[in-house]
């Protein structure tokens, strides 16, 4: 049985991923912001053109979808990698550090791009399935709201053009020692939502607080209140997060300003409570403004949804990890996150399962958390990744 960092974990060369760890750091090199990703596109396209596959572009803007087709089985499967970077300035030194300045794959897209793209290679050299495999090469995962990119590409037809039984993703874990596989069934991630509020009450001087409707005392007391929203009106033992992470108010201490500005994000697990979390947001916002004579303006943006994991294929993919790499490799009850994801359209479109693969262990190199300017994609895990593909493709499609 293969141990989880065994180089080739297959049995490949040490070429074969030395091919793919020159590849990921090419793309690490020239990094592409959301809806920007040409350079990659082009590349995934003519890697999956000369391995065989079936190539669409254009499904989210800069989306590539490779079909595989192999013998007459009748099951179609999924595979998902996001290849967008972050607007950030690395700080790190690796030689394959950005060559574009603020912009870096801070989040390990490259590594997932390039996992499959391995295992695209593998499967096209020996499919060993019948069916039909669909690697779904998304854009725009970092863009934050319900315009990202994998509800682009569902709504350019991606699941009318490419039908799917099941859908899978993986993402790399910091501080979870490398190669180590993460799975739970129901919710994995939480939703994510961006709340702007606007107060406007009218402006005067500080002095003569009593000739002016003070936006700024309103809306320190509706930042109370929106955080006794959670521990007051849903249950403790589920799940949701406000946070207001920006105040803007004024521009001197002795003028009291005509509006304040809340920027806040809410997350939620279950999709009720999501729910539960707008309706109570708005309310109190309208009740918290009345009750100060302001008016309120509230652009509410409901983003990603949660990703909710389906109980019958999360079990299946944890099964195959285990089969492959051993129990001990293998984590079945991951703790859920309060990170968002897109791939949460899909698994809202099909049934699925978003995994995590380890990037390495506290206190290694690689334990640099994620959308930060010294993160860096582990190399070693590209064959436990690309291997693990490669069996979930085998298995699922000899169902």
């Amino acid at each position: 049985m293969a141990t989880v960092l065994d180089k080739n974990p297959a049995g490949e060369s040490a070429s074969f991923y030395d091919e793919f760890v020159a590849l990921r750091r090419d793309i690490h090199r020239h990094p592409e912001l959301g809806f920007e990703e040409v350079r990659t596109s082009d590349i995934v396209a003519a890697k999956l053109t000369e391995w065989g596959y079936a190539v669409t572009r254009g499904l989210g803007g800069t989306g590539v979808v490779g079909q595989l087709v192999h013998g007459n089985g009748g099951k179609v499967l999924g595979l998902r990698a996001d290849m967008d970077a972050l607007p950030i300035q690395e700080q790190g030194q690796a030689e394959w550090r950005s060559d574009t300045p603020g912009v870096m794959h801070a989040c390990g897209h490259d590594g997932h791009t390039v996992m499959l793209l391995a295992a695209a290679k593998r499967l096209a050299e020996d499919p060993g399935f019948s069916g039909t495999l669909n690697l779904i090469f998304q854009p725009a995962e970092e863009v934050g709201t319900a315009g990202a990119g994998a509800a682009r590409m569902i709504a350019d037809g991606l699941f009318e053009t490419f039908p799917c039984d099941a859908v899978f993703a993986m993402h790399n874990a910091p501080t979870v020692p490398a190669g180590m596989l993460l799975f739970r069934e129901g919710p994995m991630l939480a939703s994510s939502d961006a709340v702007n509020v606007v107060l406007k009450g009218r402006g005067g001087h500080g002095a003569m607080p009593h000739t002016a409707v003070d936006p700024v005392v309103g809306a320190a007391s509706l930042i109370m209140a929106l955080h006794t929203i959670v521990s007051r009106n849903v249950d403790p033992l589920r799940t949701g997060v406000i946070t207001v992470g920006v105040v803007r108010a004024g521009d001197a201490r002795n003028v009291i300003p005509d509006s304040a500005r809340l920027e806040i994000t809410v997350r939620a697990l279950d999709p009720a409570v999501r729910d539960l979390l707008h309706e109570r947001i708005c309310r109190v916002v309208a009740d918290q403004a009345s009750s100060f004579g302001l008016e309120a303006e509230v652009d509410y943006d409901r983003g990603y949804p949660p990703v909710v994991n389906s109980v019958a294929e999360t079990r299946f993919a944890s099964q195959v990890a285990a089969d492959v790499f051993g129990a001990g490799r293998v984590m079945t009850d991951c703790p859920a996150q309060t990170g968002g994801e897109d791939f949460a359209f899909m698994l809202e479109k099909k049934p699925g399962c978003y995994l995590l693969i380890g990037n390495g262990a506290a206190g290694t190199p690689h334990a640099c958390m994620v959308h930060n300017p010294h993160y860096d994609f582990n190399d070693a895990v590209i064959p436990t990744g690309a291997e693990y593909w490669v069996q979930l493709a085998r298995r699922y499609l000899a169902q």
